[in-house]
C-alpha cells in the first residue's frame, strides 16, 4: 500500500465583520513577532488600515508585498522580497492570485502559511495547491495553510460573479470523484472514499441549495464552507484528485488557448456539464444549478469562441496524461469535442 502525508489547516475562523479579530487569530496560532503579507492593490486600498490596525494591537511587525499576477517571474522577485523580511510566518490576502503566490512562497522558503480569502472564486483558499502560469497551466503542490481566516462581510463585498464561480468549482467536484473512481478502477489508482464524499458533499450542498439560492441569493457562509471542505479534501487525499478531473484539464487548456477570459470556476462548471454527459450522469441538472447560482453554461457568456471550446477538449487530456479521466475513454477527435459541446449547448 502506498503512502500518503495529510496536511491539515490547524485553525479555521468564519466569522462576520471580524477583521478586527485577525492579530488574535495569529497570535493563537504561533505567536508570530514578525509577518510578511501578500496582497494585490485593490484589496490592500480596501484592508490595508483594518489589518494593519488589529496587527498593530496584537503587538505584530508586519511588511506587505504587492501581487500583480501569477507569472513565474513576478512570484520569484515576491519571495526574494519575504526572504529579506526574515518573518515567521506568510499571510496571503485576497484573492486566488494572491493566495497561491503566498502559499508558494511559503513552501519554499519553509515557512508556515496563513490564508485569508476575500473572495470565494474557489477552493484553493484552503488547498495545498498552487496555479501557477507556465507552458503548461496546470496546479502544483504547496504548502496547505495553517490557518485559514475568512470575514464573510468581505466575502459578500466582492462581484457576486466570484461567488457564483466558487459554486462552479464546486460543482466541478461531481466529475473529479468519478473520474478518480475510473483512476481506481482502470489503473488501480489510490482512491480514498473520505475525501471523495467530503468534495462530494460540498457539490451537493450547493446543488440541492440552488433553488433556494435562485429565489434569495447566494448564501456566503454556506460555499465558502463548502470551498474550505474542498480544500481539506484534498489534504486528506494527498493530491487534487477529489476536486480536480477532467472539466480542471478542460479549464487549463482554455488558460493556454484563451488566456484571461473566464473565470476558472466559471470554466470547471462548463466543463463539467460536458463531462457529466460522457460519464452519463444527469447533464441537465448541473445546467439547471449553475443557472441557479448565476454561473455561465455557455461559451457565449463568458466570451468563448466555440472552436477555443472544441480545441480545448482536443487538447486536454495531454496536459496531464498521466491522470486517468473521461477523457481517457473517449479519443476526443474534433468531430466528437463539436457534438458534444453542441448536444450540451455549451456552444
Amino acid at each position: 500500500m502506498q503512502s500518503h502525508s495529510m496536511e491539515l489547516p490547524r485553525l479555521i475562523e468564519i466569522g462576520e465583520k471580524n477583521i478586527a479579530d485577525f492579530g488574535r487569530f495569529l497570535n493563537s496560532l504561533n505567536r508570530p513577532k514578525k509577518i510578511s503579507l501578500v496582497s494585490g492593490t485593490n484589496v490592500q486600498k480596501v484592508l490595508r488600515k483594518k489589518i494593519e490596525k488589529s496587527l498593530k494591537s496584537n503587538k505584530i511587525q508586519f511588511v506587505w508585498h504587492t501581487s500583480k499576477d501569477n507569472q513565474i517571474d513576478s512570484l520569484n522577485q515576491i519571495q526574494k522580497n519575504v526572504k529579506k523580511d526574515d518573518s515567521s510566518l506568510i499571510v496571503g490576502v485576497g484573492g486566488g492570485r494572491s493566495v497561491d503566490t503566498a502559499k508558494m512562497i511559503s513552501y519554499n522558503l519553509g515557512k508556515p502559511f496563513v490564508s485569508m480569502p476575500t473572495a470565494a472564486s474557489h477552493d484553493g483558499m484552503a488547498s495545498p495547491f498552487v496555479s501557477v502560469k507556465s507552458e503548461k497551466p496546470h496546479s502544483i503542490v504547496a504548502s496547505a495553510p495553517m490557518g485559514v481566516f475568512v470575514d464573510i462581510d468581505v466575502i459578500k463585498k466582492a462581484p457576486s460573479r466570484l461567488l457564483s464561480s466558487g459554486c462552479g468549482d464546486l460543482i466541478a467536484n461531481i466529475i473529479a470523484v468519478k473520474d478518480w473512481q475510473l483512476g481506481y478502477k482502470k489503473k488501480k489508482e489510490y482512491y480514498g472514499r473520505y475525501a471523495a464524499d467530503l468534495a462530494m458533499m460540498s457539490a451537493k450542498i450547493v446543488m440541492e441549495n440552488s433553488s433556494g439560492f435562485a429565489e434569495k441569493g447566494l448564501d456566503a457562509r454556506v460555499i465558502v464552507e463548502g470551498l474550505i471542505s474542498a480544500g481539506v479534501a484534498s489534504c486528506i487525499a494527498g493530491s487534487s484528485r477529489p476536486c480536480s478531473g477532467a472539466e480542471h484539464l478542460f479549464s487549463h487548456a482554455l488558460d493556454q488557448i484563451a488566456p484571461g477570459v473566464g473565470l476558472h470556476g466559471e470554466k470547471c462548471g462548463i466543463g463539467a456539464i460536458m463531462m457529466a454527459k460522457l460519464h452519463g450522469l444527469d447533464w441537465k441538472k448541473i445546467v439547471k444549478t449553475l443557472k441557479d447560482v448565476g454561473a455561465p453554461t455557455t461559451a457565449k457568456q463568458i466570451g468563448l469562441k466555440p472552436e477555443q471550446v472544441v480545441k480545448a477538449l482536443t487538447v486536454a487530456q495531454e496536459l496531464r496524461p498521466e491522470r486517468y479521466t473521461i477523457l481517457k475513454e473517449t479519443k476526443m477527435t474534433e468531430k466528437k469535442a463539436t457534438n458534444l459541446a453542441k448536444n450540451t449547448r455549451v456552444i
